[in-house]
């Protein structure tokens, strides 16, 4: 059952009569075109997907939350591992970039608040899987990382980096004046492949790789394979920081987040991050 507020159900926050969320007709539609556009560029936007008189509120409530995020400036490679010197001087991880975008966690965000009420409901849930092609997908069991709002300040910048899980899902909730451009490269690497000589070439600013920009709006739906793709928000100028909405699920229940990533996240753990220590489950060999 979908979480209701005084306001109506998720229905009432999706445009439902572009991206219906019920099996309807144009449904299916919609999922093979997403299904399309994920297999050829790794990446679909579902422009508006929010209705656009709840834009404001988008902006209000991530306004409200800003001042939770868990700021942390470091410096971290694509694929936010620890250094190592016995990689050869050309491979990408030896490449360091500051980072400094800030995270507000799951527990900090009201279950009345629009990205909460899309996280939890099932039919929002049923859509991304039928989206990227997924029998199901599950909330994360992380208190912490399950739904998180990313704040880039003016000035900072989210660098180049590999996600951790394969599937995507952010909303744009509050833009920047300037700046802020979301840019990825599709496909980049595989399961299987890290082609680090492509990934060597985009981090030197060469062009063997082409780098796509998108251009995002409060309200935009982005489902993307952030696993494969690399990808970057630029550095946010003026005075109005940049706002996005990220909703992490997985193929698997009951999926956790590494102490590391997460201590590195949000500077805490939780008690169930502690008890899945040793019993972390890889879905690939990647270096992360």
């Amino acid at each position: 059952m979908d979480l209701v507020t005084s306001d109506g159900g998720i229905e009432h926050v999706v445009d439902t009569d572009r991206y219906p969320l019920a099996d309807q007709p144009g449904r299916s539609a919609l999922v093979a075109r997403a299904r399309r556009e994920l297999r050829g560029t790794g990446c679909c936007v579902l422009p508006d997907f929010v209705r656009p008189e709840l834009r404001e509120t988008l902006r209000l409530e991530s306004g409200q939350l800003a001042d939770r995020a868990y700021h942390h400036v470091e410096t971290v490679n694509v694929y936010n591992t620890e250094p190592d010197p016995t990689l050869p001087p050309g491979h990408p991880a030896r490449t360091t970039m500051e980072r400094g975008n800030a995270f507000v966690a799951r527990d900090e965000i009201p279950e009345r608040f629009v990205v909460h009420r899309l996280y939890a409901s099932p039919l929002f849930r049923r859509l991304v899987a039928d989206c990227f092609g997924r029998s199901e997908v599950h909330e994360l069991a992380d208190p912490l990382s399950g739904l998180v709002l990313n704040v880039v300040s003016p000035g900072r910048s989210h660098p180049w980096h590999f996600d951790v899980n394969e599937l995507t899902v952010s909303m744009l909730t509050q833009g920047s004046e300037g700046g802020g451009v979301f840019e990825y490269c599709p496909n980049i690497r595989t399961a299987q492949e890290e082609n680090v000589d492509d990934v060597r070439a985009v981090l030197d600013g060469r062009d063997s790789h082409p780098v796509r920009r998108l251009t995002l709006r409060p309200g935009d739906l982005q489902l993307f394979l952030g696993r494969y793709s690399l990808h970057r928000v630029t550095p946010v100028r003026g005075t109005t920081s940049r706002h996005s909405a990220i909703f992490a699920y997985s193929e698997r229940p009951g999926v956790v987040g590494t102490i590391a990533r997460t201590r590195q996240l949000f500077g805490r753990v939780a008690e169930q991050h502690l008890a899945a220590a040793d019993r972390a489950v890889r879905v690939d060999q990647l270096m992360d």
